[in-house]
């Protein structure tokens, strides 16, 4: 029997492995978590874990990129656009999805992190910025989300290195001014 990826039984024993992974997680640094300590907590078979993810880095990838999206709360970001709150909450986000990785995620794995956070921010920048200008060239819209989701990531970084005891939401508003004003995005036309 052939069972599509949106069959909820499929979906239930997916978000099984994942939730067995990031229990795992709490437990022991992802380098010592086995296909074999995930499948005996999901109570899956190995070809049940592998019909579902190539190999444990994907299933990092997946948990790692649905749990960043869960910190973003997409939804909200549908129906706003690009202003202080929205820069604030997303910056917010980051930081805080940073910090729960923090004990859980091996430091070798920070590329990896790193990566997701800036792909997901892209897309959600670019979504806002396509929102505000239809009828623009995409291509500059996507060089500008592209450049906001790295300026986003480099100053959480930067918040975490340095600047901790600020709170987050204190340490980014200083620059939005000038992200708004620069890009113009917050002017009216």
């Amino acid at each position: 029997m052939n069972q599509s990826k949106t069959d909820p039984r499929v979906l239930r024993t997916r978000k099984l492995i994942m939730d067995s992974f990031i229990e795992l997680s709490g437990e022991k640094e992802f380098k010592d978590i086995t296909v074999k300590d995930i499948t005996s907590k999901a109570l899956i078979n190995r070809a049940t874990f592998y019909y579902h993810f190539e190999d444990i880095y994907d299933l990092l990838e997946k948990v790692l990129s649905e749990v960043l999206l869960v910190n973003l709360d997409c939804d909200y970001y549908q129906n706003n656009g690009l202003n202080e709150e929205a820069l604030v909450n997303i910056f917010k986000a980051i930081t805080d999805f940073q910090k729960s990785l923090s004990t859980r995620c091996h430091r070798g794995y920070e590329d990896t992190i790193a990566r997701i956070i800036r792909e997901q921010l892209e897309i959600i920048f670019y979504k806002l910025l396509l929102k505000q200008r239809p009828a623009e060239d995409e291509h500059p819209l996507k060089v500008t989300a592209v450049m906001l989701s790295w300026g986003i990531y480099g100053a959480s970084v930067e918040w975490r290195r340095t600047s901790k005891e600020i709170p987050p939401e204190e340490f980014i508003k200083s620059a939005i001014p000038y992200i708004l004003s620069g890009s113009n995005f917050g002017a009216a036309d």
